[in-house]
Formats: structure tokens, sequence, C-alpha cells
């Protein structure tokens, strides 16, 4: 069988060893590849080839010429809580260079232990990795940062969660697995000659820019302070919840990772939590800012000897630029808001619109999507708080401002992932081996802008009670 020819360029195996581990994937007892995604691979200049081959290649079963095979370390705060971690079931095969020279990741998701699993199996399920893989595409396609899934591939091994089930191998795309984890790890157990090689490295890679800025480090803070603000305001716009927003979830690259315990929001509730594990709601939709910024303090911590050698001038510095997060978070916070609406001018009447708005959804249970489709297209009648009369009144006070169509159908998808759809397509693929509303649902949430045809079947809301009890589950 022919090797496939991947244009590999590894420079994080240039970093200091302590910061990744070489590891081999699990042999899987019999593969089956259950979905490629042959767009992406063309954007990476991977060449199609059969079945078979893909197959041994996103099992691990082929390692292809060139590859790293490392696992990562990083260290993060889970629910607050300081933890060592490291890619515990991950393998990263390379640095892809791409046709237009671009820089991508390549990971293997779910295929074994590492020194870095705690006890873990290493393994994935495969429902978790097609939840992924329909997660992460319908970000992309929502036009938010986000890793990518170039593959999904059953291994035929059983894998043990709540209940048995089987495993699966995603194989994620990236602009890197640099975490505020990474910097974390870093900065406990490493010297400061290793953490100056990563933030080097981390700002040659991602923002190149900043090396003629006067501090670096300091300007490093400042950029990724800006991808977060930018990210979470998107994940609000269009009602999402990551659900588990630990340092090591986020990415410096500004990209959104790990799609375990995270949903979209039906009916506008602030505080919406999905996660079976965020008991106290600490990742909440409304909660997503706040948390975006404890992340980025802990980052600026892990920056400080490098902002200044002086520690109480470096803490002063840091603060200037954390200080101005909400500030910024809350001017973008308003525009998104507005833009919904279909409103380009931040002015006091508009903004009251837009609070007005929030506070009726929230008084009458509305869909969130689904009351900015209705006031798109008038006529779907897919929001019955519109009967209302206090709604009624918001309605003639909006459309004397003169909403703009066109940027109102720029910012409101009219498909996101529901939750019982996404439920009931996984169990079906994965117990019954249909794959018909799987790739329904994909298909819809690729094109989450298109009004060609609404298709109440993949707009409608689940009935009330089971967004009362759904639960998400981290894939661990």
């Amino acid at each position: 069988m022919p090797t496939m020819k991947f244009n590999f360029d590894n420079t994080y195996t240039t970093l200091p060893e302590e910061l990744y581990s070489e590891v081999k994937a699990a042999k899987a007892s019999n593969p089956q590849l259950v979905i490629y995604n042959n767009a992406l691979a063309e954007e990476l200049g991977i060449p199609s080839e059969d079945s078979a081959a893909l197959t041994q290649l996103f099992s691990g079963k082929e390692i292809p010429e060139g590859a790293a095979n490392i696992a990562q370390a990083y260290s993060g705060h889970q629910f607050g809580h300081f933890t060592n971690l490291g890619d515990g079931r991950t393998m990263l095969l390379g640095e892809q260079i791409t046709p237009s020279a671009q820089r991508f990741d390549i990971q293997l998701k779910g295929s074994g232990q590492t020194p870095y699993s705690r006890r873990g199996d290493g393994k994935g399920t495969l429902s978790s990795m097609l939840r992924e893989y329909l997660f992460s595409e319908a970000m992309h396609a929502l036009n938010i940062p986000t890793t990518r899934s170039l593959a999904v591939v059953a291994t035929g091994d059983a894998v043990y969660r709540e209940t048995v089930q089987e495993g699966g191998i995603l194989t994620r795309v990236a602009s890197s697995h640099i975490r505020v984890g990474t910097f974390q790890y870093a900065q406990y157990f490493c010297s400061k000659e290793t953490q100056e090689q990563l933030i080097n490295y981390t700002i040659k890679r991602h923002y190149p820019v900043l090396t003629e800025k006067e501090n670096p480090p300091l300007a490093l803070l400042q950029a990724v302070m800006e991808k977060q603000i930018d990210l979470i305001v998107n994940w609000m716009r269009v009602g999402f919840i990551h659900g588990v927003m630990n340092t090591d979830n986020m990415l410096l690259s500004g990209e959104t990772i790990d799609y375990g315990p995270c949903a979209f929001m039906n009916n506008y509730k602030p505080e919406s939590v999905f996660s079976s594990i965020d008991v106290n709601g600490r990742y909440a939709y409304n909660q997503q800012a706040g948390i975006g910024l404890w992340n980025l303090t802990r980052f600026a911590e892990t920056l400080l000897a490098h902002i200044d050698t002086n520690t109480d001038k470096a803490k002063e510095k840091a603060l200037e630029v954390l200080n101005t997060f909400q500030d910024i978070f809350s001017e973008k916070h308003q525009k998104m808001l507005l833009a919904k609406l279909g409103l380009a001018e931040t002015n006091e009447q508009n903004l009251k619109l837009s609070e007005d708005l929030l506070k009726l959804m929230e008084k009458h249970k509305a869909d969130f999507t689904n009351t900015y489709i209705q006031l798109m297209y008038p006529e779907q009648k897919l929001n019955p708080c519109f009967e209302n009369t206090d709604v009624k009144t918001w309605l003639d006070d909006w459309q004397k401002s003169s909403p703009s169509p066109g940027l109102m159908q720029q910012n409101n998808p009219v498909y996101i992932l529901r939750n019982h759809l996404v439920e009931k397509a996984l169990k079906e693929i994965t117990q019954e081996s249909k794959v018909e509303l799987f790739n329904a649902l994909l298909e819809r949430v690729q094109n989450p802008y298109s009004n060609d045809t609404l298709d109440n079947a993949f707009i409608q809301p689940p009935l009330p009670e089971f967004d009362s009890g759904y639960k998400t589950f981290c894939g661990t």
C-alpha cells in the first residue's frame, strides 16, 4: 500500500524536549473510515487516496514519512483548579505546509495512551469524535475561528465511558495547539530560557509582526486578548456555549478547541449551561467573557518575568493591558448585537432596542436563533412570542430604525446544531449505522446563512422538557 505524501515541517520539535514526548498510536483492531473531509484535504494539499489508505493513516496504523509523532506537554486550570495535563489521548502527526504556504497542525485524537494520560485509556468514543466533526465544521461555516475536522475512523475497539461504546479517532486540524496551559506548564516546570524560547516561537508562528515591538511579550498579551474577545463575541452571536473554558482549552491562535460539553442555546436564558460537570455554571453563556478575562490573567502571569525584570513594573504593564478588556469587549459585544438587528450605528436609541429585545426574549422564553430568523423573514411565524403586545410594540419601534436586511443576514444563521438533532443523528449513525440524518444535518450547518429553502425540520427547537434535562459530556 503506498504511503501518503505530506509536506511536513515540524518546527515544534525544535523547542526543548521537556515541552513534548515522542509517542506511538495504539493499533486499532478493525479500523473503518466513517467520514472524510475532501474539501479540507484539498485545502491542506493532502492527496486523496483510496479508502483503505486513508483508513490506515487516520487510524494511526500507518505513519506518514516525516511525521513528528509527539504529544505536547501542558498544564491548566480546570474549573479554577491548577492541574498538570498534556496530550493524554492525542498525537501530533506533524505541521502540514499547504499549497498556499500556510502551516497547520494535523493531530490524531483518541489514538491511545501517552505519558500524559494520567490513568486514562487515551481513547475516544466514535460518538464524541463524530460530535466534534459536526461542531467544528458548523463553527467554521459560521465564520468563527475554530479547529477543523479532517476525518473520523471507527476503531472496532470497545471504549468504556458511561456505557460501553465503540472507539473512534478524529483527525483534528489547527493553526497550532499552543495553549495558555502550554505557557503555564513552561512557567511551573521549565527554565526561564525554555519559557523565552516558547514565547519567541509563538510570536514567530502566530504574530510575527510583534517581533518589531518594543516589548514583544507584552504585545503578545495584547494580541491574544484581542483574538479571544473576538472569539467570545462570535460565540455569543450564535448562542454557542463552550462548556469547558479551562485554560488548557484557550488556544493562543484564537481558535475554538474542544467540542466536548458544548451546545447551542435554544430558548434565550443567559445563565444557560449544559455541561454535566459544570454544576455551578462557571462556564455558562453569560459567564464566558468573564472567564475569558480570568484565563488571560493566568496567561499574563506566565509572561511577567519576560515583560519586565522588575516584578512590580511587569504587573503594572500587564494590568494596563488587561484593564482594557471590559471596554473592548463591551464595545464589540454591543456592535454584534446591533448588527444582528441590522443596525450599524451605535447610539442610545439602538442600544435600547437591543437591550429591550433581550429582556423580552428572556421574559417570553423565546428561541434565540429563531427570534432573529423571524425578524429577517416575518412570514416564517417561528416564534409565538411575536404575538405578544409588548413584542409587537418593540417591533414597531425597531422597524422605524430602518434595519439593513443584508447586515442581518450576514450575522444571523438560519441553521445551528440543534441539540436534539445532534443526539438523534449520533445515535442513528453509531448504533443503527444510519447516516441519513447525520449527513443532512451536516449539509445544513455547512450552509448556515442560506435562505434558499428554510427547512423547518432543522430549524424548530425541541420541546421545552428536552433542554431542561439535557446534559453534554466530556469525551474522557
